[in-house]
Parts: structure tokens; sequence; C-alpha cells
């Protein structure tokens, strides 16, 4: 049997083992909120739940849900906005519309498995934009420069980075828009993070520019991931297509979801401040504990994102310690291969305080046993 799409290395690792984990220290968003949370925390009454209407939603979604969405952005146009069940949906449904076979695209690597899965499954020519460990993760621009030509269709980013942290400053935003610019190609820019900083404001997604298709999500930041919520600013002729795919697979998102979805959005502050007042706390601690293993711990401290993505000098196989830990102390951390990093792992500090000192403590034992296993 050969499948549509190349499966997914993250969620096969993460569907075998989430639901079965006590602590969850893998996560790149926040912690997820409860509906009562959201009840108190935004003051909607659930009574109101019962004036929705169970018909089908619009294909690029609601109306009210999009001039949010729109609005979020400084835009005035929410023709431009198409919501989707996930910005993964999002991404896929415009990138289906947009790319022929043979066309040239360039991605950054290592990245989340759908920016190069789709891809490859249109049939397009990959040029790998490489972030490269031994320089911290930090972009290279003039590689870049280097590899966006006439030739090039589309480049695709996501920033802050997932899973490294890593971020662009302003400056270094400017710069990529006036590269793929210069050469009037697409830029797709995945900002699932973009709420998620901590030493600068977050970056404005490039939508000023025309051929820019900028993505974001209630899945990190707003600590939503079960309601699946996504969103692409693309233009209007691109939502057109994009629906048009969307017409052989979901059709549409649920009157439910975009109804929370738009009490989220007009809440959104009450909804990210608190998450991200302990995700600062937690930070703070995770470097503490990785300052302590010296030796042990190479990594790059981001200023962005909830997860880290530090080197484990003195394990030799991290797919086999994160398989361990999951099964002796029921936590759940991702292994560097499932972004093809082997002698990495993926760190999420954005959940409970509590949760996390907890699996930091079960990762110490662990790492202490295999060391003196291995004397």
């Amino acid at each position: 049997m050969r499948p549509l799409l190349e499966r997914a290395p993250l969620e096969d690792f993460l569907r075998e083992r989430y639901h079965e984990a006590d602590i969850d220290i893998s996560s790149s968003g926040v912690e997820p909120y409860m509906m009562a949370e959201l009840r108190d925390l935004l003051g909607f009454d659930l009574e109101q739940l019962a004036s929705v209407s169970l018909r089908d939603s619009q294909s690029a979604g609601g109306d009210e849900l999009r001039a949010l969405i729109a609005a979020r952005y400084g835009l005035g146009d929410a023709g431009r906005v198409l919501v989707g069940n996930g910005s993964t949906e999002a991404q896929l449904l415009c990138l289906a519309a947009l790319l022929e076979p043979g066309d040239e695209v360039v991605v950054v690597e290592p990245a989340y498995h759908s920016l190069l899965a789709t891809v490859r499954a249109r049939g397009c020519r990959v040029r790998r934009w490489r972030l490269r460990p031994e320089d911290g993760f930090r972009p290279d621009l003039e590689e870049l420069r280097h590899l966006v030509t006439s030739a090039t269709k589309a480049v695709i980013v996501n920033f802050p980075h997932n899973p490294t942290g890593v971020t662009l400053t302003a400056e270094e935003l400017t710069e990529l828009v006036a590269i793929v610019e210069q050469h009037g190609c697409y830029l797709l820019w995945d900002g699932a993070f973009e709420d998620l900083t901590f030493d600068a404001p977050p970056l404005t997604a490039p939508t000023h520019y025309e051929r820019a298709l900028c993505f974001g999500t209630m899945s990190k930041a707003f600590g939503l991931p079960g309601l699946r919520v996504g969103w692409g600013i693309v233009a209007p002729e691109i939502v057109h297509a994009a629906v048009g795919v969307r017409d052989y697979t979901t059709l549409a998102l649920s009157p439910l979801t975009e109804w929370v979805a738009q009490r989220a959005l007009e809440g959104a502050e009450q909804l990210i401040g608190p998450r991200m007042l302990t995700a600062a706390a937690n930070r703070r601690l995770v470097h503490e504990w990785l300052v302590a293993r010296p030796g042990e711990m190479s990594f790059t401290a981001g200023g962005a994102s909830v997860i880290v993505f530090p080197q484990l000098t003195r394990v030799p196989d991290t797919m086999a310690l994160c398989e361990r830990l999951m099964s002796e102390y029921r936590v759940l951390l991702v292994p560097g291969e499932c972004f093809g990093v082997p002698g990495r792992v993926r760190l999420g500090f954005g959940g409970t305080a509590s949760d996390l000192a907890a699996g930091l403590d079960a990762l110490s034992h662990l790492l202490d046993t295999m060391a003196e296993e291995a004397e």
C-alpha cells in the first residue's frame, strides 16, 4: 500500500505514547485549558451554545471568525483568511493548490514534518536551507540568498523554529522577505510559535508581502490544541483554490469549534498571558537544570518558543533514552530522531511547573542510571 503522504515520524512516536504518559515534557505548546477555565476567564455562559446551529459552516471559515483573525493581524480584508482544522490543514490545502510537479521549493531544515511532506508529495524539487547545530541553529541568510533563484517557486520557513526554538530578529525577517521578494517567490511563513516569545516582542508576520502565505494556530500560545483551529493569511485567489481542494477533504470546520475559537480570539490576552507567565518561570528552571549538568548537555538558549533542543553528549541513542523514560517513568520526551537530528531531544516547558519538575527529576535519574550502567 502506497500512502498519499509519507509517514510523520513525530506523530508516529507521539501516537503510541501521548495518551499513556503521566507527565509530558515534550510538547511545544502551553498547558491546555479546560472548558471550565475558558468559561471563567472569558466570561461566557455555556448555555450560549444552545443557540449554535449545527448546519455546515462556510468553506473558508465563518465570517465572524475570519474577521477576528484578520483584525488580529491588522488587516481589513477577511477575504484573505482561510480557517483550517489546525494550521497543518490550512498549509496543506494552500500548498496543494499552489504547487505543481517539478516546482523548485526551498524548505528550512530541520522542520515540522508537514512542511516538507506536502512539497514532496506534490512532486516538487526540494532545496534545503539547513540550520546547522555547529552554528547554534542560527539561520544563515547568506546561504538562503544563494539557494533562492529565479527558478524558485516558494520558500518555506518556520520561526520561531520547531524543534530548536531559534528565531529571527526583526532585521533578519526584513532581509529574508527581501531575498524572497527579489525573485518574486512565494513565502510560506509558519508562525505557529509567534506569541511564544520572552526576550523580544513577537515577530510581525510578513502579511505585507503580496506573495506571503502566513499561518497561525490556537494550539500553541492559546493552549487550545484540541480545538484544532488554525489559519492562513493568503491572497484571495489562493483561498478560492484551497477551498476547492477542501471540497474533497473536510469541507469546513464545526460551528461548535468556530464558536469557541471566536470567544478565545476575543479574549486572547486573558488566555495567553497567564500561560506565558508560567512558561517564563519554567524556562528559568529548565536553563538551570541544563547548566547544572556540564559535560552532558549542549544547548542554545533561544529567545522564543517553549522548547529547547539540547544535545545529550553522553547518550549514544536518544530514541532509546526516550523510550526508556516512557516505559520506566511514564514521562514523555521527544527524541531528535523524529526531526532527523539524532543525539538531541525536544524538551518542552510550557506545561505546569509541577509536571516539569517531576519530569526533569525522572530524566536526571535515568541519565544517572544509564551513566552507571555504561561504566
